[in-house]
C-alpha cells in the first residue's frame, strides 16, 4: 500500500487482506464483469484507489446477501452504496459498519469514522457497539497491522478517536454518591492499550460506583502514592503485553502489599488460555460480562 499525492494506492494483495476476498476472485470479477478498473504502473502491475476499495467492500456485503455479481455489474456506484445502506439499516449489519470503519481508518477520515460509529450507536446502543462492533473492528485492524497494511499513524489516529468517544460518554454520566464502593483503575508500566480500561471505567460509573482513573503506564510507586491518598475498595488493571513469570509474580506481590486482602480485578490477553493462579482476592475478568456480573453482586 502506497500513499501518493494525498491518496492511497492498493495492490491486489492489499485488497485481499482488507476485504477477505481472494485475489483470484477479484481478478475474475474484473475480467468477467468489469467490476473494478484498476490502473497500472509502468511495469504493468495493477493498483487500486480508495474508490476501488470502497466499491469492493460494498460489493462483498451485497454478494453475501444474495446479490449476483452479474446484476451488481449493471448498478452504479451510488446504487451499490444505497443498497448496502439499506441492508445496514434493516439488519443493523455489523460487517457493513466494521468495513466502513476500516475505510475511514485507511483514509484517515475522522468525519467518516465518527459518522460510522454514531450511526451504529443510533441503530443499536453504546454498549452493543463497544462490546461487539469495536472488538470486531480492532481484530481486523490487528490483522492489517500484522500484514503491514496499517501504519502506526493510522493506528494512533483510530485509537484516539475511540478514546474520545469513551471519555465523552463517561463525562455525560452522573457522578455517583460518595458512599458507593470505589474503584481505582490503572495500567502498569509499559502498558498502553487503554481502550478496554476506559470502557471498564464507563461501565463502573454507569452502575453508580466511584472511579479514580489513573490511566496507562503507572508505576507501582505512583500507584501506592495514589492509594495512600485514597484507599479505594477495589483495584482494577489489565495486562496485554507479554510479561515474564518472575515480573508477574513481583507485580502481584506488590499489589497485595498495597491493597492487602481487598479485591483486585485483573484482565487482559496476557492471561487468556494460560493456567495462571492468582491469590484468593484476585478476580480474572475474561469478558466484560464478568465485570458486569461482579458489579451486580457487590
Amino acid at each position: 500500500m502506497k500513499m501518493q499525492a494525498g491518496m492511497v494506492n492498493y495492490s491486489i494483495k492489499d485488497l485481499e487482506k482488507i476485504t477477505g476476498i481472494k485475489a483470484h476472485t477479484i481478478r475474475i470479477w474484473e475480467k468477467r464483469y468489469g467490476i473494478l478498473k484498476p490502473l497500472r504502473t509502468k511495469t504493468n502491475i495493477r493498483f487500486y484507489s480508495d474508490q476501488d476499495l470502497r466499491l469492493l467492500m460494498n460489493i462483498a456485503v451485497l454478494n453475501k446477501h444474495g446479490y449476483k455479481i452479474s446484476s451488481l455489474n449493471n448498478m452504479s456506484d451510488d446504487e451499490v452504496a444505497k443498497s448496502v445502506l439499506d441492508i445496514s439499516h434493516a439488519e443493523k449489519n455489523q460487517t457493513y459498519n466494521v468495513d466502513q470503519l476500516i475505510i475511514a481508518l485507511l483514509e484517515l477520515d475522522e468525519a467518516g469514522f465518527n459518522r460510522s460509529i454514531n450511526a451504529a450507536i443510533a441503530s443499536s446502543d453504546f454498549e452493543n457497539v463497544f462490546e461487539y462492533l469495536i472488538p470486531q473492528f480492532l481484530e481486523k485492524v490487528g490483522i492489517l497491522w500484522q500484514t503491514g497494511s496499517v501504519s502506526p499513524a493510522q493506528e494512533h489516529f483510530m485509537s484516539n478517536l475511540i478514546r474520545q468517544k469513551l471519555i465523552a460518554a463517561t463525562d455525560h454520566l452522573d457522578y455517583p454518591n460518595k458512599r458507593t464502593a470505589s474503584f481505582m483503575l490503572f495500567l502498569p508500566e509499559q502498558e498502553y492499550h487503554e481502550i478496554a480500561l476506559l470502557y471498564f471505567q464507563y461501565i463502573i460509573r454507569k452502575e453508580g460506583f466511584s472511579v479514580f482513573y489513573l490511566g496507562q503506564n503507572v508505576s507501582l510507586t505512583h500507584l501506592n502514592d495514589a492509594y495512600l491518598l485514597n484507599p479505594v475498595d477495589y483495584l482494577l488493571t489489565s495486562i496485554t503485553s507479554p510479561v515474564s513469570p518472575d515480573k508477574l509474580a513481583i507485580f502481584i506481590s506488590s499489589l497485595l502489599s498495597i491493597h492487602g486482602k481487598k479485591p483486585v480485578l485483573i484482565g487482559g490477553n496476557m492471561f487468556k488460555d494460560r493456567p495462571t493462579f492468582f491469590p484468593d482476592n484476585f478476580h480474572y475478568l475474561d469478558t466484560i460480562q464478568m465485570l458486569k456480573q461482579f458489579l451486580r453482586e457487590i
